[in-house]
Formats: C-alpha cells, structure tokens, sequence
C-alpha cells in the first residue's frame, strides 16, 4: 500500500505542528517554575551553600587556595607571602630589596595550612586578639609588631615595613580568614595544644631514635629538609630544622616545650591533634634534640622580657629571676621550675 505525495505532505504538516505545540507548552512550564522561584526567595537548601564575603558570594565548600582567588589584591598577596614567603621576601630572591627573610621558612612552616589547622598555630581569629599585651617587650604590642617578630626570629630576617604593601597584604589576609570560616571561625582550635610534661630532662639519645624513624623522610637525617626541584633559588619542600637556613635561638619553637606541643599534634607531617601518634614523651625528647644543634644566634637576647618573672620556663638563655641553670631552662625538667615560680612569686608556668 502507498501513501500519495498530498497526504503525506499532510502528515508532516501535522507532525511539525505538534512538536511546535509540545515545545511552546514545555517552555511556558519552565518560566512558570523559574517566575516561582524568583518570587519565593532563594530556599534554605542554596543559602546554607554561600556565605558573604567582602568580595564575593563565597561557597563554604570551596578550598582555601580557591576561594582566595575571589577576593582582593591585597588578600591574594597577603596568602602567597604566608604560604610562598621564600619565594617572594625570601633570602635569594632577585630583586635584593626583597630580601627580608634570612633563612628558607615559610610562614606557613609554622602557621600550619596557610594558617587554618587548629593546634597548629593558627591564624584565624588573631586579627580580634590585638593590641595584645607580650611580656616579651614587656607592653601592649600590635599585630604588625608581633609579625615582625616573626620575621627577625623564626624568620631569622629584618622587619617589614609597617606601612608596606607587604604588612598590608599580610594583615589583609589574616583578617579576611575570620570572613571564609564565618560563624565557623571558632571551631578553629588557637596556638598550641598543652602536653603533660615529664618530671625528668630531655632524653637526647632517645630524641634522636625518635627523629629517625619519624623525621628523616622529610627532613633528613641531617635535618636539613627536602629541597624544591620545581622552584627557583632556596626553596624546601620541607624546611631544615637546625643550621644556617632554620629559625634562630630567638624564636620561639626555639623553647623545648612549645617545640614539643607543635610536634605533638601536627607531626609527622598531615597528622592533626585528633590523629596524633606521638606520645608526650616522645614529642618532648625529639623537640629536646631538634633544638641541641646549632642555628643562627641572635644578638641582644638579654633585653628580652624586662620583667624576668615573664619569661617562659623553658627560655633557652638568660637571664633568670631563680637559681635553676640554663641547662634546666633548656631541657628540663620542668615541674620544680613551674613549683618554684608558683610559690615565690603566684605565678602558673606552663611553657
């Protein structure tokens, strides 16, 4: 049976016209939905997927490095000097008025994740804790003066310009990290976390056991890192620990028992304070020998914290305002030094 060419022309006709029909009625359902949500408001499902940010509508789920990419100049900057300092203020960069920092440590050597792992000297919420008062200079110290002592100690460097696009873009950055972690911001555990100390001195020999089974694949047995093939002049993918190119006796990871609560609970490295697997011990006997070898010696030590009774118990150098040697400030131990200032002076030491 054949179809003529007059009625099949009609078929097409009425085949076009229908599919003309559907698509005009599918169209209209779609701006009636689209109209519907316009006017309802965005719902409770889409805002708990944004938050404001000064410069962006900013998903929580978005990562540190890319959300950084949504906001401002001196935010941008501010993260690369913390997490890239070696290769922007580092100690052989090209243009040698940049040269601030004296050894190969980024900041984010220290302040863990571009500042955001608890316990593992974090930035966020720092910007709301100064002026602060540091028994270091003995009076009420500014967040700029407290970088700077930063840089000429861990960085074993020269300050920054205060009013420089550098202590700009930091300062930016760290009052912005509040913005990205919003009402989160407090679950951002500060510092360091507290470890029960020993009553008896560091344990070198088995501080050194311990570094090497542990350290070694990052920062070598010599202790001088891993250093960067992909990067230009003097970058490590895990810095030295001791020598030349490491943080100078002034700083504060420099002391036994703040070194120890760092290793603790944020090493080996990608370990968290909930996944620690170092005992107390263990971090106080490797923090011991980490900081037995020698490193960069800054001068005029002796000015430091005015008021003696300030000065934290595991101090490295005098002066002091008791009769425990400098080998006991150094290594401990601790307790009867912290009995000591508890009952001549009412003080609690507990670093």
């Amino acid at each position: 049976m054949s179809i003529n060419q007059p009625d099949f022309k009609e078929v097409l006709g009425q085949i076009s016209r229908l599919i003309a029909i559907t698509t005009t009625v599918l169209l209209l359902m779609v701006a009636v939905i689209f109209i519907g949500v316009l006017a309802s408001g965005p719902t409770e499902d889409w805002h708990s997927l944004y938050v404001e940010s000064p410069d962006v509508i900013l998903s929580e789920k978005m990562t540190l490095e890319n959300a950084v990419e949504y906001q401002s100049q001196d935010i941008q900057y501010g993260y690369e000097l913390i997490t890239n300092t070696d290769q922007l203020i580092g100690m052989t960069v090209d243009d040698e008025s940049m040269r601030y920092t004296g050894n190969v440590l980024r900041c984010s050597s220290c302040h863990l994740q571009g500042g955001t792992q608890s316990y593992g000297i974090a930035l966020v919420g720092v910007t709301d804790r100064f002026p602060q008062f540091r028994g270091r200079e003995n009076k009420e110290g500014t967040l700029s003066e407290r970088i700077n002592g930063c840089m000429t100690r861990s960085m074993n460097g020269i300050p920054l310009p205060e009013n420089g696009k550098e202590m700009k873009a930091m300062l930016a950055y760290i009052s912005w990290l509040d913005d990205y972690f919003g009402e989160d911001a407090s679950s951002v555990a500060p510092g360091l976390k507290p470890i029960e100390l020993p009553n008896r001195a560091v344990d070198l020999a088995k501080g050194e056991a311990i570094f090497n089974q542990q350290c070694t694949v990052c920062h070598q047995s010599n202790g001088q890192g891993l250093a960067s093939s992909d990067t230009s002049g003097a970058s490590y993918t895990y810095p030295p620990l001791w020598g030349d190119y490491s943080y100078n006796n002034g700083a504060g990871m420099h002391r036994v028992i703040t070194a120890a609560q760092f290793i603790k609970y944020n090493m080996p490295f990608g370990i968290t304070h909930e996944s620690a697997i170092l005992s107390d011990e263990d971090a106080y006997d490797v923090a011991g020998y980490m900081n037995s070898h020698h490193r960069p010696l800054r001068d005029h030590l002796d000015l430091d914290f005015p008021d003696r009774k300030r000065k934290p118990m595991s101090t490295p150098y005098g002066p002091y305002v008791d009769d425990f040697s400098s080998e006991q400030h150094k290594y401990g131990p601790y307790p009867p030094i912290a009995e000591y200032y508890k009952e001549v002076y009412q003080m609690t030491k507990k670093k």
